[in-house]
């Protein structure tokens, strides 16, 4: 690990030759989150391919960009666009940009997904604020000599999701009347989705949905003493019962049309972030 702060610093040397903004939040707008992007205004906007070491992103709806600019005057970064572990990157890689961002300052990092359902009292559709995870991907981005000046060596995942953020983003939802949860999210390698077994087994460990992404960037966003707010997408029902093929055109439509909820609740985290800062 101790070579990746090298790394970071030629990236965050990269963004300050055309940047000066100190960014108090990070975002990873991922499934759900294009609206966001839509109200940073004084954009400067990096393809992953201008930035060293930043790996290309090569997921469907996925930009591969670093958006910089200010949210009501407070300055914040993103990322349009994420990289997963089933693209063939190690998990420094998938979590390189999110020690980018915190070198650059944020304090706060804001995640989404799309992710299959599993609770039955969830619908397609509906959001999932992330209160806790599992890890099954197989991997951490943590393995590896701890460099001390990013973060210390065993760091406590008793509250990766900050508490506060998750009961904000929750009054958020049920204040504009959205249909709103607070779950557990299990991660999975992927990329082919769950057999009838596996969604039986992850819903008895105690997963509400699952996904491909997420976990490794918090691990990294808790090792480096970030407060993290995660939302996930209910894309699709994974009830071994009643199982059926995935239909990604249905997946991307359900995404879509749950953005505007989503990114309802970002911008008003973000509202309430810019009073404070």
């Amino acid at each position: 690990m101790l070579h990746i702060r090298k790394q970071v610093e030629e990236a965050v040397a990269a963004i300050r030759a055309q940047w000066s903004g100190t960014p108090k939040v990070g975002i990873i707008l991922g499934t759900g989150l294009g609206g966001v992007a839509k109200n940073i205004t004084d954009t400067v906007t990096f393809d992953y391919s201008q930035l060293p070491h930043f790996a290309a992103s090569t997921a469907m709806t996925h930009a591969g960009k670093v958006v910089c600019g200010k949210f009501n005057g407070m300055d914040v970064v993103a990322m349009e666009g994420r990289i997963h572990a089933y693209e063939g990157y190690t998990w420094q890689q998938i979590t390189f940009p999110v020690r980018v961002m915190k070198a650059l300052g944020a304090e706060l990092l804001i995640v989404s997904n799309a992710c299959g359902g599993m609770n039955p009292q969830y619908r397609q559709g509906d959001i999932m604020v992330i209160e806790d995870h599992i890890n099954l991907m197989g991997g951490n981005p943590l393995v590896g000599v701890n460099d001390e000046t990013l973060g210390e060596r065993f760091p406590d995942m008793c509250e990766p999701y900050t508490k506060t953020l998750v009961d904000k983003a929750l009054e958020i939802g049920r204040k504009n009347g959205y249909a709103i949860h607070s779950g557990v999210y299990v991660g999975v390698l992927g990329p082919n989705l769950e057999t009838r077994a596996e969604y039986r087994f992850l819903r008895g460990i105690g997963a509400d949905a699952v996904g491909m992404s997420t976990i490794p960037e918090v691990i990294v966003a808790v090792h480096s003493q970030m407060r993290v707010l995660g939302l996930s997408i209910i894309t699709d029902m994974c009830l071994p019962d009643a199982l059926k093929p995935a239909d990604v055109v249905e997946i991307i439509a359900t995404a879509n049309n749950a953005e505007p909820k989503l990114s309802q609740i970002v911008l008003e985290v973000l509202e309430q972030e810019a009073q404070n800062a």
